[in-house]
């Protein structure tokens, strides 16, 4: 088969995870912290009698770190980060990472995310507060308060760089690196009574469908070329023997 027919393929199927990537980020334009992805591509060169062939790989995700706006709610239970952290909250197998911060409280006092996952403390614990003691009240260093006695503490990290981010269930990621407890909440803090919404930028994302799909279609018209070139040659050629 003609080189060009994979250079096609691998084309197609790149854009196909482009395209897939991107209405995901149109369809969660509404999510609270919700944090857009991205595909980085890299060539693959393979070795031809005329030399070297590139193709495209498949594909690494990438999530943006970018903060989005925050929406005020005057919600004693929905906090939000500023600065490039993440609330803990236990997964089914272990400690996920969330920016969304509508939490809620359950019959037991214990605090949990809108999914119902339980959020946790600095050290990994769950938050328990008394339901009959009032409105919690949220400092910026994740301190919760009521009335005048401390009940705890949000659990508020950063994840390393480095770290492979792999999209959860319940708006949320696991980090292949475990984060660190923030402990300086100069440049971090928390705000209460707001929501952080999706990092998501509409125009962009619309922008990117848009080019996608004249890429596809550029992709799917070489490809058609090269198999009616390639019949070509088999009729013209004709059996051989």
């Amino acid at each position: 088969m003609q080189n060009s027919l994979y250079v096609a393929l691998s084309s197609q199927i790149a854009l196909e995870k482009r395209l897939t990537t991107t209405a995901n980020n149109v369809a969660n334009m509404a999510t609270a912290g919700f944090r857009a992805e991205g595909v980085s591509f890299s060539e693959l060169l393979a070795k031809s009698s005329r030399g070297d062939v590139a193709f495209v790989d498949s594909g690494k995700s990438v999530l943006s770190q970018a903060a989005g706006p925050l929406t005020k709610s005057d919600s004693p239970l929905d906090v939000a980060v500023q600065g490039n952290a993440w609330f803990g909250v236990k997964g089914p197998k272990g400690t996920l990472y969330t920016r969304d911060g509508r939490l809620t409280m359950d019959a037991n006092g214990q605090l949990r995310t809108v999914g119902g996952l339980p959020v946790v403390d600095p050290g990994g614990g769950p938050l328990l507060l008394d339901p009959q003691a009032g409105p919690p009240v949220i400092g910026r260093d994740g301190s919760i308060h009521q009335g005048i006695n401390q009940v705890g503490a949000l659990g508020v990290f950063t994840l390393d760089p480095k770290a492979k981010l792999t999209r959860s269930g319940e708006n949320a990621v696991a980090s292949s690196l475990p984060g660190q407890v923030v402990q300086d909440f100069t440049r971090i803090g928390i705000v209460q009574g707001y929501v952080e919404g999706a990092n998501v930028n509409p125009i962009m994302e619309m922008t990117k469908l848009i080019a996608i799909q004249r890429a596809f279609e550029s992709a799917a018209t070489m490809t058609s070329e090269a198999e009616n070139t390639l019949t070509g040659a088999v009729k013209t050629l004709g059996p051989q023997g």
